[in-house]
């Protein structure tokens, strides 16, 4: 049976410390990106929400809602007993 291939010096400490150091530098810069992306999707949902309470307090100052009426207080009724 043939040995599996290995790549030269990945079984060596400055090897394993080469792999180490590229996984991490992968993993860094996906979160960096994530995160960006987070951001900026952030950042659109904010203007679309600010733009809406916008035109909501345009909306309503333009359409004020009636008056509420109100309810007259109920009559207490005194039972002779």
């Amino acid at each position: 049976m043939a040995k599996p291939t290995r790549k030269r010096g990945s079984g060596t400490a400055q090897g394993v410390l080469e792999v180490w150091e590229k996984r991490t530098e992968l993993v860094r810069l996906q979160t960096n990106a994530e995160s960006a992306a987070n951001d900026a999707k952030t950042a659109r949902l904010k203007a679309l929400r600010l733009e809406k309470e916008k035109q909501d307090a345009i909306e309503a100052a333009a359409n004020p809602p009636p008056p509420v009426k109100k309810r007259a207080a109920p009559v207490k009724r005194i039972i002779a007993g």
